[in-house]
């Protein structure tokens, strides 16, 4: 027997949710199937053969099967951690303990770098680290700049590796971690048991999020309404917040669609825009 929403025999479906390698029920969302078939025509092209992957027959069936199938489209994160919200993160990692020092350090570098992914900070290592040249500001003191070296990313592409800044508080508050945790090489963001014992093993992925539900919760704020790519997608709003030209933002966002990263935009000047206040 088929099951008719994954397309495949239900005693393989079942082989396969035994072994752990099939979780979710119901149809795999859109960008799901299109990362899957983008791996799979690079395994082809890797083994010399020809693949259809590229053909207009599967690339009009995919596009029909998205707009017949009944799976809602859900944010990632109810709501955006823009700048007030993350302020009110921070300020729940108020004492100088080594949790609040990683937490403030995670929060501060994941927005500042482009509102980056969560498996991007957990796997950041000290070898993808730069000092770079210190920016010049004005009369005062030049501010002190790190690079970050993302290497090849979700969406860089395979022959391109991803480089992002940091200069100012997030800097400071990666150095700060660095030298509490007395960390010189390897994992930069590691985990800390119960006891405040710091781990050699990375942080995984997961606990970014939980982190960021966690520091929601002692904010105040409602934990399931955020979640670690609200920090992603908050970092574009804030800068269409504050004027910030969207190039630019996609520059340390490194956002390859313009139409993905210009939705952030159009939602914030529509809330702000005259249109949204004709009865003020």
């Amino acid at each position: 027997m088929i099951n008719p929403q994954r397309g495949m025999p239900t005693d393989v479906e079942d082989r396969l949710r035994m072994q752990g390698f099939l979780r979710s029920t119901g149809p795999h969302a859109p960008d799901t199937v299109r990362r899957r078939l983008a791996t799979w025509s690079t395994l082809t092209k890797w083994r010399g053969l020809d693949g259809s992957f590229s053909s207009p027959a599967l690339k009009s069936a995919l596009r029909l099967a998205v707009r017949a199938t009944p799976r809602p489209r859900k944010r990632r994160s109810a709501k955006a951690v823009t700048g007030d919200v993350l302020a009110r993160l921070l300020a729940t990692c108020r004492t100088n303990s080594l949790r609040d020092t990683r937490d403030r350090a995670i929060l501060m570098v994941a927005f500042a770098s482009g509102g980056r992914r969560r498996s991007e900070i957990a796997n950041l290592r000290i070898e993808q680290l730069a000092v770079e040249t210190p920016i010049p500001v004005g009369d005062g003191p030049s501010l002190p700049s790190l690079s970050i070296r993302l290497g090849r990313t979700k969406t860089s592409g395979v022959d391109n590796d991803e480089v992002v800044y940091l200069s100012g508080r997030p800097l400071e508050a990666l150095n700060a971690w660095l030298d509490a945790a007395r960390i010189e090489s390897g994992s930069v963001f590691r985990a800390i048991d119960r006891w405040g014992n710091l781990s050699l093993r990375a942080l995984d992925p997961k606990a970014i999020n939980d982190i960021v539900k966690h520091r929601a919760a002692l904010a105040g704020l409602e934990p399931a309404e955020f979640s670690a790519h609200g920090i992603r997608s908050g970092f574009l709003t804030e800068a269409a917040n504050r004027g910030i030209p969207l190039p630019e933002a996609m520059e340390q966002s490194r956002h390859r669609s313009v139409q993905q990263a210009s939705s952030y935009y159009n939602n914030a000047h529509r809330r702000t825009g005259r249109a949204a206040r004709l009865l003020d």
